[in-house]
């Protein structure tokens, strides 16, 4: 409905406007952090984004319970790095974590997260360019410990002491190995992506979804077999080097033949006896005694009594923890049965990879497998310049749209960059709100929807001031084109936006990742492009209407319109006057 001819009326309308801006940046100044910036995006601020995949045995899609519970434990993942700023978010059938900062390593290892089991270790041998190496010992069948020679100086105390008796010579351990690499080095269970390593297009013609559902039933027909011939036959050919496409997809029910996570030993694993979620806590902590770091564990009533009973089979042999199907500690038991539900593995630890194991038992086991299907990390320095540069784009952008009003509408080009300037101020406020309360990023993409929305906002202020000129070639005044201009424009108006936030929505259900952001600011654009025509640009322009000084042709650049109008009218007559 078009503002009435009253005075009062514009004036209310700038009025309310004015009110929400006020509530707005009262918002922005009194609540939450106080802090007037927005929350920018990796790349505008530096730091690393991971887009996790989940990876399902069958190849159908992941319930959202699922991705919930998932997204549920790497945020305690997050917590307990100490990692600040950081999120996990649910986007479509993905889980999305952001980093800030320059440390990509941490994002990396957040992702490393997954379904971890204990198994008891049957036998293994050292892996030299990530092949086994001539083994002396036998592959023992499911149920039957048969340790091959490379035994682990990692340590089992059922008490948290550490033992008195020596450990093995040994130096082939992978606990004692692949711990402190974890601190340089993010473990290969989940990043990178642990997909197979086929070509884009899979061969027979299957989907990629088929494919992976294909070499995932072929590696478990081949590494967790019951049958000691495939079992020796397997472990001469794993090759530690490349992907494994079983990652996360192993059956617990079966033996296991497997690498550890730094690549230096292949096992033949016993059936899972232990579920990772039978773990209750997992710390890490300096062995004031040893004068070295040790990993505490804690196991759930029901995971107590499993351990006990493992233990007290397994005394000086192995037990492997195996998360993604990949050994991420393979410790000698010491003494057993262990109760109370308690235990310390001890070893080469520094401080950094003690505490990323215990982080790695405390949180690692997950309803899912994932794969990385993006990774983007950004330096501080070139967010900072992207920053810069979409500030300047938006300046330039709107300097050109206040140019091009100026010389095309002249003084009426005032009012169409104040009222940019008014949506602008609301913009910037809304932004920083969303942010602070939805968790939104202003990201180069959202830049772009908000330079876009600059162009928008003045195609408004060109269907208005086109209408006007419409009306005064029919030989209406400035007065009282202005009024019936705008109830010409606003239907054009309306209909224009209604497009464009219907495809906003559209983009933003279908999109993923930074597209979404270009969708969200577009459309917000579009809603406040709205408001601010109603409430700002036509209480204006009716304003500007009832004065003396705009109604001048030199002041409004209207001059040749009202010409067009007077040479029309002067025709008209001439037409009547020979008429008769």
């Amino acid at each position: 409905m078009p503002p009435s001819q009253g005075s009062a009326h514009p004036l209310r309308l700038l009025g309310v406007y004015a009110v929400l801006l006020a509530v707005i940046y009262a918002l922005v100044f009194f609540t939450g952090d106080h802090s007037p910036t927005p929350k920018l995006g990796i790349d505008l601020q530096g730091g690393t984004r991971v887009t996790l995949t989940a990876r399902t045995p069958d190849g159908s899609k992941p319930n959202q319970d699922s991705l919930r519970r998932a997204q549920t434990i790497i945020e305690n993942r997050v917590n307990g790095l100490g990692v600040s700023g950081s999120e996990v978010v649910i986007d479509g059938d993905n889980l999305v974590i952001t980093v800030p900062g320059d440390d990509g390593g941490q994002a990396k290892a957040l992702a490393t997260t997954a379904k971890l089991y204990i198994r008891p270790v049957l036998s293994a041998v050292p892996a030299v360019g990530g092949k086994a190496t001539p083994q002396t010992g036998t592959a023992g069948t499911a149920g039957t410990a048969t340790p091959g020679p490379v035994p682990d100086t990692t340590q089992l105390n059922p008490d948290g002491t550490v033992p008195t008796q020596p450990a093995p010579t040994t130096e082939a351990a992978p606990t004692t190995e692949s711990a402190p690499a974890a601190e340089s080095t993010p473990q290969p269970r989940v990043f990178p992506a642990q997909a197979p390593t086929s070509p884009p297009t899979p061969p027979g013609g299957l989907t990629p979804q088929e494919q992976a559902k294909k070499e995932i039933a072929d590696a478990k027909a081949i590494r967790q077999s019951t049958d000691p011939t495939v079992q020796q036959a397997a472990m001469a050919a794993m090759d530690c080097t490349k992907s494994d496409p079983l990652a996360g997809n192993d059956d617990p029910n079966l033996p296991l033949v497997t690498c550890s996570t730094d690549g230096k030993e292949i096992l033949l694993l016993d059936k899972s006896r232990i579920d990772g979620q039978e773990i209750k806590d997992a710390t890490s902590g300096l062995n004031q005694q040893q004068a070295r770091h040790e990993v505490n564990l804690e196991f759930k009533s029901g995971g107590s009594d499993a351990w006990a009973s493992l233990t007290g089979e397994y005394i000086n042999k192995r037990v492997a923890f195996v998360l993604d199907s990949k050994v991420v500690s393979a410790p000698v038991v010491q003494s057993g049965p262990q109760q109370g539900g308690r235990t310390t593995i001890s070893g080469s630890f520094t401080a950094a990879s003690a505490k990323e194991l215990a982080n790695t038992l405390k949180y690692g086991s997950l309803p899912l497998s994932f794969q990385t299907s993006e990774a983007e990390t950004v330096s501080a320095t070139l967010g900072l310049s992207s920053l810069r540069a979409g500030l300047l784009a938006g300046a330039i952008g709107l300097a050109v749209v206040l140019l091009y009003c100026l010389l095309y509408y002249r003084m009426l080009g005032f009012l169409a960059g104040f009222s940019l300037i008014a949506s602008g101020v609301a913009v910037y406020g809304i932004i920083v709100l969303l942010g602070r309360w939805i968790g939104f990023t202003l990201d180069l993409a959202g830049i772009a929807g908000l330079i876009i929305g600059i162009g928008l906002t003045a195609d408004s202020f060109v269907v208005f001031f086109e209408r006007i000129k419409d009306e005064m070639r029919e030989g209406r005044s400035f007065r009282s084109a202005v009024p019936r201009g705008w109830q010409r424009a606003q239907r054009t108006n309306l209909s224009g936006k209604t497009v464009s936030l219907i495809a906003s929505v559209v983009l933003y259900i279908l999109a993923a990742g930074q597209v979404k952001g270009f969708a969200f600011t577009l459309g917000i654009t579009t809603v406040l492009d709205v408001i601010v025509l109603y409430l700002v640009t036509a209480p204006l322009m009716m304003l500007a209407s009832r004065s003396s000084f705009w109604a001048k042709p030199s002041v409004n650049g209207l001059g040749a319109i009202q010409e067009v109008a007077r040479e029309r009218r002067a025709g008209e007559a001439l037409v009547k006057e020979t008429a008769r």
